[in-house]
Formats: C-alpha cells, sequence, structure tokens
C-alpha cells in the first residue's frame, strides 16, 4: 500500500478549488432561506405576526410549524427537537419560522422581521439550577464496582472536591448549510453538509411525509465537523425541505456565524463532585463521584455522550472500588450535542484533576501518583464497566516519553525558575490518554462500500463515511489501491450518497476508517478473486500465480497491465462490481446494567506540556509539548500526525481560551469570534515533538492500525494541568488549586488569588 500520499483534496484546498456545499451552482429558480429565531430561553408564544416578513422586498414564501407536511421533528433519539416551535420555546436563538426569499441578503433581514409576541417562563440556565430542580432530559444513571463507601471509611487518607468545565462551540470554518432541490413526483435531493447522511435523509422525510426511498442526500465535503455536524444538520436540511416542498424551488440554507452558533448544540459542560480515599503512595483506595452535565433542552445525544463520560472516568487507571452517579440535566438552553470526544474528555478531565489534587495533598511528582494507579498486564486489568484491558501499553509510552522529553530534570528547572521569579511562573504536567474505539451503540459498528472497476483499469470507490478534512477518503482509497495494486492515481472516491450506500453510520466515534476500510477492503477482494477466477482459468495458473503490483500483473511466466487484465475480463462477462460490508467483532454492551464490552480495543498517548504564565495577566503561553502517540500501524502517518496536532490545538483552546458565557436572561453573548477565541496557527508551541508510538494494534483492524480522530484531544489535558502547575507555584506547597476550565487569564488571575490568600492565612 502506497505510504504517506497527500490528502486527495490538498491541491484543491490550497488552491481554493475544492467545491463544498455552499460553491454548488444553483437552478436559475433557486431560493435562498433564513431562520427567525427566538429571543428569549423560555416562554410561551403568544402572538406570531409575520405579516411585515410576507411584506420584506424578495419574500416567496415563509413557514412555520403548521407548514411541515409531515413531522415537525428533527430528533434523532427522542420526538424533542421541533424543527420550527409551536406554542413553547425553550432556549435562546431556538428556531420558530423560516423564510424563502430571492437572495440571501434579503432572507436574513426578513427572518428579523417577524413580531413575536411571550409569556415569558422561568428559565434553568445552569447545571447547579437544574439539579436543584431535579430537572433531567433523561433518567440519571449510576455505576458501582467494589464497596466504594467502606473502603471510603478505611482509607488512609481522604479528599473532596469540585471541578467545572465548560462547554465549547464546534467553530467549523464551513458553517451548517443545506440545499433541498425538488425532483420529479415528490421526490426531494439534499446536498447537505454532514457527518451522517442517512439520519438527515431519515429526518428529511419524516418532515415531508416520504419515505427515505424519496430523498436522497450527498456530501462530498466539509469544512470541518468535529461532531457538530452529527445530528445538527437534520435541522437545517429539514427546514430547507420544508421550504423547499412549500415553495416548489430549490431552496439553500446557509447559516452566518451569529445564527450558527446561536441555533446549534455545544459540547456539554460538566460538573463533578467528588469523595477520593487513596493510600500513603497516592494510590487510589475508593472513589465516589456525581457527574452532571448541561445538556440543554432536549435530550439529542446526551444519553451516549453521558456514558462515554462515565466509561472515561478511569482513563489509564485501575479503579476497584468506585460509584459513579450521571445526571443529565435539562436546562433552557440550546441542546448540547456531540464533539470530538464524545463525553469522555470530560470523564478523563475528572480522575486526572483528582489525581493531581492527590500528588499536592502527599507532595509528592503528580506522575509518580499517575504510575501508582495505571492499569496493570495480567492483573489490575478490568475497567469499572468489566471491560478487561488486553492491549495495555500506556506504561511503555509514559515511560518512553517521560525519558526523551527529559521530564525530571525539567522539573527540577522549572522548580528553580519558580523561586526565582515573582511575576512570570511556569509549570509542567504528563497526563496520559486511554480511549475506547467503538460506538457504544453497537449497531452503529458497521459500514457498507460500493467498488466499481471500469474495463480501462480504473476504479470508483463510493463508501459510507464522509470527508470532513481529516483523511477519510485518502486513507480508505490507500487500501483499495493496495488490493489491487495499482497507484492511487488510478483510484476515485465519490462523494457520500444515500442512494449509493444505504443505511449509513455517522462519521463519528473515530471509528470511520476501521469500518469504512474493511467495508472497502472487502468489495475490492471480492473483485479481485474474481479477477484470479477468470485468470486461473484463462491462462490454465494456480491462484498463487496471480499477483497484482505497480498497475501489473504476474500470470505466472508472464506479465500484463492491469487494465489489460481487466479489459480481457469484461469481455469475458466477469462482474467488475461489488458491494462490501463490515460490523465489528467482538463488541458487547448491555446499557442497562453498564456492562459489557462496548470497545474493539484502545488508543493510547501520552503529552509533556511546559507553559510560563504571567501572574500580573493571567495571560499564559505554551512553551513546549512533546507527544508520544499510539496510532497502531499508521496508515498515513502525514494524515495521522495532522490529526494529532489538530486535535491536541482543539483541546488547548476548550481547556484554556474558548468561553461560552450566557448573560442572566440566557442569551449567549460569546457568538462571533470578536468574543469567543479560538486557538490559532500563534499558539502552537514554539518546540513541538510528535511521535508516533510503535507497535501494531493486536486486533484485527484494517491493517493493524488504530483511530486517530478523538484520542489527540485529550493530549491537551496535560496543558491544563501545566498551568495549574503554575499556579500552585503561587502558594504552599501542598495547597489545593481551584481552577475551572477553561482556564482564561480571569479564571488564572481567580485561582492565583485563592492560593496566595491560603498563604497568608
Amino acid at each position: 500500500m502506497m505510504k504517506d500520499p497527500p490528502h486527495d483534496s490538498a491541491r484543491l484546498h490550497v488552491s481554493g478549488r475544492a467545491p463544498y456545499t455552499d460553491d454548488i451552482p444553483l437552478p436559475a429558480n433557486a431560493l435562498h432561506g433564513a431562520i427567525g429565531l427566538s429571543t428569549i430561553a423560555h416562554g410561551r408564544i403568544c402572538g406570531l405576526d409575520l405579516a411585515p416578513v410576507h411584506e420584506m422586498r424578495g419574500v416567496i414564501a415563509v413557514a412555520v410549524a403548521a407548514d411541515v407536511p409531515g413531522d415537525n421533528n428533527y430528533g434523532s433519539t427522542l420526538r424533542d427537537d421541533p424543527i420550527f416551535a409551536e406554542d413553547l420555546v425553550q432556549y435562546a436563538g431556538q428556531p420558530i419560522f423560516g423564510v424563502a426569499a430571492t437572495s440571501y441578503a434579503a432572507a436574513r433581514k426578513a427572518a428579523r422581521a417577524g413580531r413575536i409576541k411571550y409569556e415569558p417562563l422561568p428559565a434553568l440556565l445552569d447545571i447547579r439550577a437544574a439539579l436543584a430542580a431535579q430537572s433531567y432530559v433523561l433518567p440519571s444513571a449510576t455505576l458501582v464496582r467494589g464497596r466504594p463507601q467502606e473502603m471510603l471509611r478505611q482509607a488512609a487518607h481522604r479528599l473532596q472536591g469540585s471541578l467545572c468545565m465548560g462547554g465549547q462551540d464546534h467553530f467549523y470554518l464551513e458553517g451548517q448549510i443545506a440545499i433541498a432541490l425538488p425532483q420529479e413526483d415528490g421526490t426531494m435531493l439534499v446536498h447537505s453538509s454532514t457527518q451522517h447522511p442517512t439520519e438527515v435523509q431519515q429526518i428529511v422525510a419524516h418532515a415531508l411525509g416520504k419515505r427515505s426511498n424519496d430523498v436522497i442526500v450527498q456530501c462530498r465535503r466539509m469544512g470541518g465537523g468535529f461532531g457538530g455536524k452529527e445530528t445538527q444538520p437534520a435541522l437545517i436540511a429539514a427546514a430547507a425541505a420544508v421550504l423547499a416542498h412549500k415553495t416548489t424551488r430549490p431552496v439553500k440554507l446557509r447559516l452566518d456565524r451569529d445564527a450558527d452558533m446561536l441555533m446549534t448544540g455545544k459540547r456539554h459542560d460538566f460538573i463533578a463532585d467528588y469523595d477520593v480515599g487513596f493510600d500513603d503512595h497516592g494510590r487510589l483506595s475508593a472513589l465516589t463521584v456525581m457527574l452532571a452535565s448541561r445538556c440543554g433542552y432536549s435530550a439529542d445525544l446526551s444519553g451516549p455522550v453521558n456514558d462515554r463520560a462515565l466509561m472515561h472516568i478511569d482513563n489509564a487507571y485501575y479503579l476497584e472500588h468506585v460509584e459513579i452517579v450521571s445526571h443529565r440535566c435539562k436546562t433552557h438552553t440550546v441542546s448540547n450535542t456531540a464533539f470530538r470526544g464524545f463525553g469522555g474528555p470530560q470523564g478523563m478531565m475528572v480522575i486526572e484533576h483528582i489525581l493531581d489534587e492527590i500528588a499536592r495533598a502527599l507532595r509528592l511528582d503528580a506522575l509518580d501518583v499517575r504510575g501508582a494507579n495505571f492499569y496493570g498486564d495480567g492483573s489490575r486489568n478490568t475497567t469499572h464497566y468489566g471491560q478487561i484491558v488486553e492491549d495495555n501499553v500506556i506504561v511503555e509510552i509514559v515511560q518512553e516519553l517521560a525519558g526523551s522529553s527529559r521530564y525530571r530534570e525539567r522539573r527540577n528547572r522549572i522548580a528553580q525558575w519558580n523561586s526565582a521569579n515573582a511575576v512570570i511562573k511556569r509549570g509542567l504536567a504528563l497526563t496520559p490518554v486511554k480511549f475506547g474505539i467503538s460506538f457504544t451503540a453497537t449497531m452503529f459498528n458497521q459500514a457498507g462500500a460500493l467498488v466499481h472497476v471500469y474495463s480501462d483499469g480504473t476504479v470508483l470507490l463510493n463508501h459510507g463515511g464522509t470527508e470532513m478534512g481529516q483523511g477519510l477518503f485518502t486513507k480508505v482509497a490507500q487500501i483499495v489501491a493496495g488490493e489491487l495494486g495499482l497507484p492511487l492515481s488510478a483510484i476515485r472516491v465519490t462523494a457520500t450518497d444515500t442512494s449509493k450506500v444505504p443505511n449509513t453510520s455517522a462519521s463519528a466515534a473515530s471509528a470511520s476508517t476501521d469500518l469504512n476500510g474493511k467495508a472497502a477492503q472487502a468489495a475490492t477482494r471480492t473483485i479481485r478473486a474474481r479477477l484470479v477466477e477468470y485468470a486461473c482459468e484463462a491462462y490454465g495458473l494456480r491462484p498463487e500465480d496471480v499477483q497484482f503490483r505497480d498497475g501489473r500483473v504476474t500470470l505466472g511466466e508472464r506479465e500484463i497491465s492491469f487494465a489489460e487484465l481487466v479489459g480481457r475480463a469484461y469481455q469475458a462477462r466477469v462482474s467488475l462490481s461489488s458491494t462490501g460490508f463490515y460490523k465489528t467483532p467482538k463488541i458487547e454492551w448491555d446499557k442497562k446494567t453498564m456492562r459489557g464490552r462496548p470497545f474493539f480495543y484502545f488508543a493510547y498517548g501520552a503529552a509533556v506540556s511546559e507553559v510560563a504564565l504571567d501572574t500580573l495577566t493571567g495571560e499564559t503561553q505554551l512553551l513546549r509539548v512533546d507527544i508520544l502517540h499510539d496510532v497502531g500501524t499508521s496508515l498515513n502517518t502525514a494524515l495521522d500526525r495532522g490529526q494529532i496536532e489538530g486535535g491536541f490545538l482543539q483541546g488547548v483552546g476548550w481547556l484554556i481560551s474558548e468561553e461560552l458565557w450566557w448573560n442572566a436572561g440566557g442569551e449567549l453573548q460569546t457568538h462571533a469570534p470578536s468574543t469567543y477565541k479560538i486557538p490559532t496557527a500563534r499558539h502552537w508551541p514554539p518546540q513541538a515533538s510528535i511521535n508516533l508510538f510503535e507497535g501494531a494494534n493486536r486486533e484485527d483492524t484494517i491493517h493493524r492500525s488504530k483511530a486517530v480522530g478523538e484520542p489527540p484531544l485529550m493530549l491537551a489535558i496535560s496543558v491544563f494541568h501545566a498551568v495549574r502547575d503554575a499556579i500552585a507555584s503561587c502558594g504552599p506547597a501542598e495547597a489545593r488549586v481551584d481552577l475551572a476550565a477553561p482556564a482564561t487569564p480571569e479564571a488564572v488571575l481567580r485561582a492565583i488569588g485563592a492560593i496566595r490568600s491560603k498563604a497568608l492565612a
């Protein structure tokens, strides 16, 4: 298989010639859509005067809930997400009506002209308020292992505390967009920027009162997704389709950045209250945790997100006696959704915070406390949900990284720096990652592919995965090219299309290459087997005499081009097209008991981060990062490195700079880059070492590779703890650091003030 080819769209990306949904040419009669939004967090709609909207220049149609011909719902798990709110609004920014006009500007202007009267109702806006009111979108879940309460009482040491973690906006470069084009006999073609074309297909069909085979959804590429285009695009596509149905004209609905951030869900913010017991070496004796997340007004994907948080609260550590209670809180804010890591980062933040606090209480190096709690090999190797950790390499990774990064030496140098510098403090932290790979909903661990070989020897590939810049199409094309011994230039991948590969799973859970790569491999091997069978019959050979390599086919003592063999097979009426299917083996999960093997395997990694902190302004700078990450046998090291770097920096944004802020009325105030700060290339550290851990996946994944989409984001936890380490140097050695995420300058200054006040007490 060709190693490390560039991204299949790289030339198009950098030259501006890669067409996204907004670049698709529209028919002459196409209209542009916009959405009228609620301005309050919770209330009844008492009056809806849309006459001013109809009177605006260029307006062709207005749609409300009553204009939805089918089901006014885009909820993927429960019917609790109306396309257009009818009587009740439950967050500021909720869609109430849609407008179709002759231009984008006219539609946006008209969407602001609606006159809406509300009867305000009390609004729950944060997690603590929802907990006090027992307001939940789904039932709470509890997982217990061992005898946590008894062992807490017997523990040599005990600590209690809390951690607050903020949410995060996806801030994809390409916003939410869909184009709905009415077709013959009432059918609909939808171009959608979506990670989940099948879900968009189903929601649009339900909204129009149609069946799935009446709707085709296509997506060639997205300008970023990060989980924000898993369930959210269904709303945009359904609203566009309803407007297209009403007008019988094509409608493009593209959200501007402000509307996108107001309307669509974010990463769940969490709080955790914990009680932990431990021994003199920092090894955990028992742990109880109350996890609670702000889910927003509806369920969306909050169930599996919170389940994954609960399952990843162990990170890389053995929890023998543990009780976790997980609350899924209903608030009158936008419904939160999938985001890279899918609850895993929040769960892992909790245990890393706890171990860091234990280290300070015992005046030990945090790395030693972490090491004392790592999963073992052969013993202490079963997770709190019952899965045996069979592929544990975390000790090897951490030891190798601690040595290559000179962690111990730098720890001493930083201590000397901090004792000599009163204003600029430095901090250092090493944190590990163990992340489970598979959808926790077992049914989604499947994929299909379609491969055509044409008589000139070229190949057309289609599969159920979507391309959002991560390089999935490139990796799957590499797999197909390798199976047929062809150069990558012979393979063309076409847009994800529900009419070609049905019943696709979302491109999520870091599993897209695992699933779609295997499905494409299966389809290609079927065609190759037919070619081998034909060659054996035509040339009197045995199967082992037929070899495919470098665009040529060896037939015993002779050699011909792949194109020549394919041309002859076509003339002999050999089928040169095949579907392929794959389902992940070994996995099983009982949601009721919260026991089983939900993950096919784990991906591992570790990072050492060093920061500088200005104690006068609270500003932080990432000075250096050293990363060692486990990708199994890499299919493409260039793409994998890109995912590690991008995921890490996105995690830095979540934990350091990206703050979502609502006012007292429940209105999001950080809905543009002027107020919401994502990291940029300028935030990349001056020194960075990114290395891949050597070792094949022990499970039978595609070419023994491992997923690399989500796990690198959690490497950024090391940056947050490096900031904590720098803050800790401002107070007594055993002082606890009260720092919430994100660690903005304001949060850092508050934490410094608190720790200095302890020093004076």
